[in-house]
């Protein structure tokens, strides 16, 4: 059975992080496995507290892995400190997995704040050459780019300039922009866009981290990149529309929609 790993924060209501990442990687058919950097009080409201995990625990949960069960795919999603930063990417270089999707967390879908304002220069030098695929949101990649993303052109400009930083291809995910739902990849030859339907729902806590573990898994099975996320934004589609109206905020995706039905399925 093809494997993959999940370096990320978790998510007490179920929705995202972790617990996101693990339910995605059953649901689409690889065997999860978990490292937790960051313990995080949340749910579909807002984040009550954060509590990061010693850099030393993080590489040990790492190395408990690695030395025991093929990684055939990493999702690293939530890194909020420098220090956490260090410790994954050293021991990414060292294990040197053959793929990481790694989605570049900065804030919860409510707005809140999931990586320390001082870490995105740490994020940029030592995590993003390490990536075979970044999956950053239109806040992200104006972040990571220094620039304001407002059309399809923006979006591709920004996903060149992220390149350059030096991961393997970039996924500029166009959730934040008027329209359909439009993601573009770019593997500094080619630019591929997928263009969906945007779904009418509140109920959307834990996309990111969905598609970038969806992706993870495909590539995990076999995929090649562009098939790998073309087939992930559509099990994230099913998702979405089959969204969960549970919680008083952005309610939780339906992971497992294809297995058993939801009574919520959007627009039909």
């Amino acid at each position: 059975m093809k494997t993959a790993l999940t370096i990320a924060g978790s998510d007490c209501s179920g929705g995202a992080g972790i617990q996101a990442d693990l339910k995605t990687m059953s649901a689409i058919g690889v065997f999860g496995m978990s490292v937790i950097v960051s313990v995080v009080a949340e749910n579909t409201s807002r984040v009550i507290s954060v509590t990061d995990i010693p850099p030393e625990r993080i590489s040990d949960q790492i190395d408990a892995v690695f030395e025991d069960i093929p990684v055939d795919a990493v999702k690293v999603g939530m890194l909020s400190t420098p220090a956490c930063m260090r410790a994954v990417a050293d021991k990414l270089k060292a294990y040197r997995p053959a793929h990481v999707v790694i989605d570049p967390v900065m804030y919860a879908k409510n707005g809140c704040p999931l990586m320390q304002e001082d870490s995105v220069g740490t994020l940029i030098a030592e995590v993003l050459p390490l990536a075979t695929l970044l999956t950053p949101n239109i806040p992200e990649a104006e972040k990571i780019a220094s620039m304001k993303i407002e059309t399809e052109q923006d979006m591709k400009r920004a996903a060149e300039k992220i390149l350059s930083l030096g991961p393997g291809a970039v996924l500029v995910k166009g959730g934040h922009y008027m329209g359909d739902a439009r993601d573009i990849l770019y593997d500094g030859k080619t630019f591929t866009v997928f263009a969906d339907r945007r779904i009418d729902t509140p109920n959307t806590h834990g996309t990111g981290c969905t598609l970038s573990s969806a992706v993870a898994s495909y590539l995990a099975l076999g995929e090649e990149l562009p098939a790998a996320v073309e087939k992930a934004k559509a099990y994230v589609t099913g998702a979405i529309e089959n969204a969960l109206p549970l919680g008083k905020g952005c309610g939780p995706t339906h992971h497992f929609f294809r297995y058993y039905p939801s009574d919520n399925r959007v627009g039909h």
